[in-house]
């Protein structure tokens, strides 16, 4: 257990690290850039379009699980954005 849980930090921080990087070189107006991926149907879209699919499906379960209650419908727009 105690080496999973080093393996999330050391990921947690090279997620931050390598997103800060990106930000700090090519902005932080990440929207544009995601869905123009997408438009241009090339292999950065094609992620961008299955991972937004993923997190729609992910936010759409979470309010499932909560039987579409308002914490639940609440908790499902935090899986899609957060």
């Amino acid at each position: 257990m105690r080496a999973f849980q080093v393996f999330r930090g050391v990921i947690f921080v090279a997620i931050v690290v390598y997103t800060a990087a990106v930000g700090t070189h090519h902005g932080w107006n990440l929207l544009p850039v995601f869905f123009a991926d997408i438009m241009a149907m090339t292999w950065p879209g094609q992620f961008n379009f299955d991972f937004m699919g993923f997190l729609l499906l992910s936010g759409l379960w979470v309010s499932w699980r909560h039987q579409f209650s308002a914490g639940g419908l609440g908790l499902g727009v935090v899986a899609v954005f957060v």
